[in-house]
């Protein structure tokens, strides 16, 4: 049976299939040629991350398609029910890119109280000429130990960020109305354990109580965080957003950082994503990425190689 990883996939993922028999092609097909290529190549598993959609079209156009397949978490890219509803497997990977993503939020975090975002801007252009200004103007950093980070959503992602928040001596709360009690187990690099059990707060208690807080929940429907919320929330706060575009409010967020409310914000997904406003682009208090959370060859790794066995262990 004929692959398409329209997307890529990695090496590891690709030879696992072909190891079992698979012919997998990685061709990039633009959108709208997705279709034709799937039926004139006779393609019956589709592989996608978050670039290709599969919407009702491509599903309705291609009887050959027996899986489809995402790499990463999120399938927002995928009509999932419309698919099943056609007996057509969907697939995703959600243990693969926790920890990277989770270590996205600290880059963000560390980025947004020392400023580097910022200083990384201005120190090329000025660095030679206001050495002492720039000194100055980045000299109030913060530490992260001993500070609140509130996580808003307890999945895979969130329980990785808390382990590496409680390992930085950071207290951590969090909010997820599905997850009432969290009990995490926390591994050193010599073998040691240790346990903490956490309990579920409202959203309300959670915008009190924070210095910091990250979204690690899937496409809502309305915000997550909007205009109201922010008044809740202390004074200087910072926001880190590597879940999912839409999740804040991107014009009250940027009333709360030009206010002095919110101290810096993290983003690596948008409300316009591919094409973030401009106002959130040139903001110099917030630290961007272009949505990289599983960017990274080790997440990539597994998450080839957990597709390719799922595929394997569906039709082999």
């Amino acid at each position: 049976m004929k692959i398409l990883a329209n997307d890529g996939i990695s090496k590891s993922g690709i030879d696992a299939l072909e190891k079992s028999g698979f012919e997998v092609i990685t061709t990039k097909v633009a959108q709208e040629q997705v279709a034709n290529f799937i039926n004139k190549n006779d393609i019956g598993i589709l592989i996608v991350r978050s670039a290709t959609k599969v919407r009702k079209d491509i599903i309705d156009a291609c009887p050959s398609l027996k899986i489809i397949g995402r790499g990463g978490v999120g399938m927002d890219n995928i009509d999932v029910e419309y698919a099943k509803s056609k007996g057509i497997h969907v697939i995703n990977t959600p243990a693969s890119s926790s920890e990277s993503v989770a270590e996205l939020v600290f880059a963000h975090l560390f980025t947004g109280v020392r400023f580097l975002h910022d200083s990384n801007r201005n120190m090329p252009l000025e660095g030679d000429t206001q050495f002492e200004q720039l000194k100055k103007a980045y000299a109030n950093g913060i530490e992260l130990r001993g500070k609140t980070l509130g996580i808003i959503g307890m999945g895979r992602i969130g329980k990785a960020v808390a382990r590496m928040a409680i390992g930085l001596g950071m207290k951590v709360i969090y909010s997820d109305m599905h997850i009432p009690h969290k009990d995490l187990k926390i591994h050193f690099f010599d073998g040691q354990t240790i346990s903490i059990s956490l309990t579920s707060q409202s959203l309300e208690s959670l915008f009190a109580s924070s210095d910091f807080i990250t979204l690690h929940v899937p496409a809502q429907d309305d915000y997550v965080i909007g205009e109201k919320d922010f008044e809740l929330m202390k004074d200087g706060v910072g926001i880190i957003n590597c879940a999912r575009g839409g999740a804040i409010d991107e014009v009250a967020l940027i009333e709360a950082l030009d206010s002095g409310k919110v101290l810096f914000a993290g983003l690596d997904v948008y409300e316009n994503e591919p094409n973030p406003e401009i106002t959130i682009l040139m903001n110099p208090k917030i630290s961007l990425t272009p949505h990289i959370g599983a960017a990274t060859a080790e997440a990539q790794d597994r998450i080839g190689t957990e597709l390719a066995h799922q595929i394997i262990e569906l039709l082999k």
